[in-house]
């Protein structure tokens, strides 16, 4: 058995063991289990990957089993490691590891943890069956596996009954998405005849140019078929139209978050997307749709993270946001910068959620941001952790010297856009003033959450907390919840001037913020390691020129032309990204600090604006009217009309009722006296007696 089958098998037989055991064993055993068995494939993930650094590995497959046999088509399980499964492997295991680490102090508590080390191992295999499939049933199959156990995750706390809804609508979400997937593997085994992916990337270029029959018009066959393909990437990886269950899916338990909302289930659309590259370049419509729509998404999720007041919504927005990135990266044709957006982006964004985590933990299970402030000297390194990851994600660094991971990631993408040229130029612009947006709400957070004047006594957990000496309920679905219900008031400005808030001090509120127990410092050390160097140490690998194309080695499509272009773009170009989060960290400074009234001040000015990105551009109640109340509506129809009125009526009621009746008739006429069965035999014999005279 080779490294890479204990790499992905390993994770499955952790998670049956520790589901099937529950609490045989008790609390701990699955946890260890688990937790080891991570850490083990993540020790081997990172020995797979070194190699394709130095050169020393070529790409491979290894087969599993024979899984399919039906008439001519052959599916074989197999397992295929190259580059760009190597970057996968260790984004997938390494953060996996740490949520599992993490796990055990932020979930200490509860008393179903064997059921959720299970459920995050499953999710774990399904990521890892996704990443190493060699033909597109086995990446399908791998695909549904993880939005299932995203299912599972999301609805954890499954007596919770937001967390319950969140977890169906990302699963129906998701199936619109996957709709799209489905129908783009039937076409492409329609065109190719085969679902083997490296065949069909072979083959991809004789087919631009030609036409398919698709919904009773002729289309560009490549065009049809990649389309289809990114509505499943649209889907899975929460972009604008299909991205409505990712803020919902907050309500899991926050180490669910960063596992799975920051850098590994929402990033299987844009692996899919760099998977199929070569496809993708044979459509130069496909291309443009990918980079409209990543850049729309990109800007659409940082506008409505400017607003929100949930600590954790508004990093599951910046994940929205830099997914959009990575989509127009590709769009543009520079998948190795999407790709090592991806890898950075894995290492901050865990790093803010587990963070958040840890905020929340010491501020009793409360995520409204005006109920914290001041939080910087209490716990100290939860807050120098998020301070590497927010200086990661808005891209600090120095010209020419170097900077934290997203100054490197972020910044290429923004060259490679402008490097493609007027195909590129529009997503460019959006992508920086997206920058500057997102630097805004990176710095607004950690401003309302560390600096300032405590607020913490307007906090009904807080509140809890002080009046109860036992009042710690631990992370069970009664001890979570989304925002304040003023959290949706859009007239209430995104603030520090809460109720409560401008005079309330740690000694009015009796309650002292804890730092986080060691198990839960570890995954946030290790992460803000690779938030402060992985875009430093890797960015020669990833994007530099003939080096890059070395180490993909064909893995992806790698356009050498755009990737040295990309370094000779304008010194404006190179700058634009650290002039605006610089513009975005000032006004951010200016704005909850130094003018601790301006967002008020600014929410009621522009009321309207305010209300419109606090209620998501109202694509919730869009969907509402459009799809869910008219869904509804034809259920009742189906059931009350259908159903009761019609199959019933007809079918098992109506018969019951016939027989109900007849028995009732004959009731009636079994009355027990002699002369009326006399009576019934002679009208009995007078008819018999008519009949045989008439015939």
């Amino acid at each position: 058995m080779s490294a890479i089958h204990i790499v992905v098998f390993l994770p499955l037989l952790a998670s049956i063991v520790a589901g099937l055991s529950n609490r045989a064993f008790g609390i701990a055993v699955p946890k260890i289990i688990t937790t080891v068995g991570l850490l083990v494939a993540a020790a081997l993930s990172w020995s797979i990957f070194v190699p394709f650094l130095t050169g020393a590995a070529q790409a491979n497959v290894l087969p599993v089993s024979t899984w399919i046999l039906s008439g001519g088509m052959d599916i074989a399980w197999e397992l295929r490691v190259d580059a760009l499964t190597a970057v996968m492997l260790v984004v997938i295991t390494s953060v996996s590891a740490l949520v599992h680490l993490y796990s055990w102090g932020y979930m200490s508590e509860d008393p179903d943890q064997p059921r959720f080390f299970s459920y995050l191992s499953l999710f774990t295999f399904a990521m890892l069956m996704l990443v190493t499939a060699n033909n597109l049933v086995q990446m399908f199959f791998g695909w549904e596996g993880v939005g299932l156990a995203s299912y599972l995750l999301i609805g954890f706390w499954f007596r919770k009954p937001s967390a319950n809804a969140a977890a169906i609508k990302a699963f129906v979400v998701n199936r619109v998405g996957d709709l799209g997937f489905m129908l783009g593997i039937f076409g492409t085994y329609l065109v190719f005849g085969t679902i083997s992916i490296p065949a069909i990337l072979e083959a991809a270029p004789s087919m631009a140019g030609s036409t398919i029959g698709f919904l009773w018009f002729r289309a560009d066959t490549m065009t049809v078929l990649c389309l289809l393909l990114f509505v499943g990437a649209m889907g899975k990886s929460a972009q604008l139209g299909l991205h409505t269950w990712l803020p919902d899916a907050m309500e899991g338990p926050t180490p669910v978050s960063a596992l799975i909302h920051a850098a590994t289930m929402v990033t299987a659309g844009v692996f899919m997307v760099c998977r199929l590259s070569p496809m993708f370049e044979t459509s130069p419509t496909a291309l443009a749709v990918v980079t409209a729509v990543g850049a729309a998404t990109c800007l659409f999720a940082a506008t409505i993270g400017l607003v929100q007041t949930d600590i954790k919504r508004v990093i599951a927005y910046s994940t929205c946001s830099q997914l959009g990135y990575m989509f127009f990266a590709a769009g543009v044709g520079a998948y190795g910068a999407a790709m090592f957006h991806l890898f950075t982006h894995a290492f901050f964004k865990a790093l803010l959620f587990l963070g958040a985590g840890s905020v929340i933990h010491a501020m009793h299970h409360e995520q409204d941001m005006r109920y914290y402030g001041g939080l910087r000297k209490h716990i100290p390194l939860t807050f120098w952790a998020m301070m590497a990851g927010t200086l990661a994600i808005t891209g600090v660094g120095i010209y020419e010297v170097g900077g934290f991971a997203g100054y490197h990631s972020k910044d290429a993408i923004l060259e490679a856009a402008w490097a493609a040229g007027p195909r590129g130029y529009g997503a460019f612009y959006v992508g920086t003033f997206a920058a500057l947006l997102t630097s805004f709400y990176s710095w607004r957070l950690m401003f309302l959450t560390f600096f300032g004047t405590p607020r913490w006594a307007g906090s009904e957990h807080i509140q809890h907390a002080v009046h109860d000496a036992h009042g710690h309920h631990g992370h069970d679905d009664h001890a979570h919840h989304d925002a304040h219900p003023a959290a949706e008031d859009a007239g209430h400005a995104p603030s520090t001037h809460d109720a409560h808030a401008s005079d309330v001090t740690e000694g009015t509120a009796g309650y002292h913020p804890h730092e986080s127990p060691i198990v839960m410092l570890i995954p946030l050390i290790v992460l803000t390691v690779g938030a402060v160097a992985a875009g430093y140490v890797f960015n020669h690998w990833f994007i530099g020129g003939d080096a890059g194309e070395a180490f993909w080695k064909g893995s992806l499509f790698y356009n050498e032309h755009l990737m040295h272009t990309m370094h000779d773009v304008p010194l404006l170009v190179k700058l634009a990204a650290t002039i605006v989060m610089l513009i975005g960290l000032v006004s951010a400074l200016y704005v909850y600090i130094l003018r601790p009234g301006t967002a008020a001040a600014i929410a009621d000015t522009f009321r309207v604006l305010h209300r419109f990105l606090l209620n998501k551009w109202y694509f919730d109640e869009l969907y509402h009217l459009l799809f869910v109340r008219p869904a509804f509506a034809l259920g009742r129809f189906f059931w009350k009309r259908g159903d009761e009125q019609t199959i019933n009526r007809f079918g098992p009621d109506g018969s019951a009722a016939l027989v109900g009746l007849s028995s009732r008739l004959a009731v009636r006429m079994q009355t027990g006296y002699l002369y009326t069965y006399a009576f019934v035999m002679l009208i009995g014999l007078t008819a018999a007696v008519t009949w045989a005279i008439a015939s």
